[in-house]
């Protein structure tokens, strides 16, 4: 495992700063996700990480050594990719047993690599399978098992899931969990842009936003205490409601944000407003409530929960269950 630093880590591409000055620490054994909207930096920081990009400045480190010049095949680092990146005319063991024939592993170490590593991910039937005779999970799996049975002292995985439906997002996302659990000995750096694998896998968040980290903490740190208005957006889905001018006033702030399972309907309430839309997904309702403001404040509602387009409704925070901006977006004290 490695326990991987950043220090004032920096990258430019011609004229145009793409990270801007990067500080944090990654644990031994940790699963990071990056988080952040397109063109946040995210992925381009995972390179610096691997070798694939030149830091322009700054210093990362490997257990504190320096790895800036280090190169990528030195590093321990696998990387697994949404493309998979599979050979196609090789079999799902070649593809898993390539990197080690370059490497000169002996026969014997190969075999016995790739099937502990197909024993792990559960497509030991499949290793005499071509990538097109595979489904996108089980090709994915392929391409995880190749970075598995390198050994290496840290996983850097960039959106691998991007490609697949929702049923199989669900069960690889499960696969890499299960993963992290067993190969305790590696550091893991995951890229998304999806609420649910982030705050589903990670042991910590990092968020990104135009090359600058804006917070780093447990899932339940961010989703719960936001250190700014864009965590507090970008974290939870649906994305936290937010209220300004005079929506705002009674809780003496410039934004007031609650999360829609925060929000309690009754017969009064702080607020006002008709519905426009619900949606009944089952195990929840989603009512969209229109009370005048620039987008509609979202009421989740546990259940199947009727209410009709136009219908009044009043509602109000739990006690203590909202958030607090001032007008540069920082947060002000709970009440």
């Amino acid at each position: 495992m490695a326990h991987i630093e950043f220090r004032d880590v920096r990258k430019s591409f011609g004229a145009v700063e793409v990270i801007k000055g990067v500080d944090m620490d990654i644990r031994s054994g940790e699963f990071m996700v990056f988080v952040g909207p397109s063109g946040c930096g995210k992925s381009t920081l995972l390179r610096l990480v691997s070798g694939l990009e030149d830091i322009t400045s700054g210093e990362l480190l490997f257990d504190g050594e320096r790895v800036n010049e280090l190169a990528p095949s030195r590093r321990g680092v696998a990387m697994v990719f949404q493309s998979y990146a599979l050979y196609p005319h090789m079999t799902a063991f070649q593809n898993m047993a390539f990197g080690m024939q370059l490497s000169k592993v002996g026969k014997q170490e190969i075999d016995k690599r790739v099937h502990a590593a197909a024993g792990m991910l559960q497509i030991k039937g499949l290793l005499d399978r071509l990538p097109r005779q595979l489904s996108g999970g089980q090709r994915q799996r392929v391409a995880i098992g190749r970075a598995i049975v390198r050994d290496p002292r840290v996983f850097l995985f960039d959106e691998p899931l991007s490609n697949l439906d929702a049923a199989l997002r669900v069960s690889t996302r499960i696969e890499i969990a299960r993963l992290h659990d067993e190969m305790e000995d590696s550091t893991m750096i995951y890229v998304t842009h999806d609420q649910v694998e982030a705050m589903t896998l990670a042991d910590r968040i990092c968020v990104l936003r135009d090359g600058v980290v804006e917070q780093v903490g447990t899932p339940l740190d961010l989703y719960n205490s936001p250190r700014s208005l864009f965590v507090a957006g970008f974290i939870g889905s649906p994305r936290m409601n937010f209220l300004t001018g005079e929506h705002a006033e009674p809780f003496g702030c410039a934004t007031v944000g609650v999360r829609a399972e925060h929000l309690e309907i009754g017969d009064e309430g702080v607020w006002s407003g008709r519905v426009i839309h619900s949606e009944n997904l089952g195990s929840d309702t989603y009512v969209y409530v229109a009370l005048g403001a620039d987008e509609p404040v979202i009421i989740r509602r546990p259940g199947t929960a009727p209410f009709a387009p136009g219908e009044a409704l009043n509602f109000s925070p739990l006690p203590g269950q909202f958030h607090r901006f001032d007008a540069r977006g920082s947060p002000l004290p709970r009440q």
